[in-house]
């Protein structure tokens, strides 16, 4: 894979986008929180701030060992692995984050497969991906629609992120109905 991260998605968020991300989750303290694609921790630490207990799972192994690092001792677990072949918790959870988005497919399926724990989602995506599971039009909607029910939720420019990703950015919000 290419030592460049545009390659395969990767856009950092800006802080104070991360922040409004983050209140906008309405996460709480004691909340078991996952950050899939957690980088350089922004949302980790900001997760942190609001009493989360966080697994930050991260790919890359030198930003996997600066998480570490930087979380020691801290309400931290750093899962080096693809987001898609992450085990999900077996209590309930909830995912904040900004995932690479060439990941994002996968991992909406693999939060809303049958036996999944996930309560609600806040997830930064392209704004086509985003407007097509709300529409309910992905491939195994009639399945998860049973469980769950997605939104739109804040707003993100381009200029939210850096490197600026070539197309416009949503956050799904995916929210456990039963």
């Amino acid at each position: 894979m290419s030592a460049n991260p545009t390659r395969w998605g990767w856009h950092q968020l800006r802080r104070q986008w991360v922040e409004r991300l983050v209140e906008s989750a309405h996460v709480e303290a004691g909340d078991l929180v996952l950050d899939v694609g957690a980088g350089t921790g922004a949302i980790t630490q900001s997760l942190l701030s609001r009493g989360a207990r966080v697994i930050a799972i991260e790919l890359h192994p030198r930003r996997a060992a600066h998480l570490r690092h930087e979380f020691n001792n801290r309400n931290v677990v750093v899962v080096q692995t693809d987001a898609r072949d992450l085990r999900l918790p077996r209590r309930p959870f909830r995912v904040v984050a900004n995932p690479p988005f060439s990941i994002s497919v996968a991992l909406l399926r693999r939060l809303t497969a049958p036996g999944s724990r996930l309560i609600r989602a806040d997830i930064v995506l392209p704004r086509h991906e985003a407007h097509r599971w709300v529409s309910g039009t992905p491939p195994g909607a009639p399945r998860w629609r049973q469980d769950f029910a997605c939104s739109l939720g804040v707003s993100l420019p381009r200029s939210a992120f850096l490197p600026a990703p070539p197309h416009d950015v949503a956050v799904l919000v995916i929210r456990r109905t039963r």
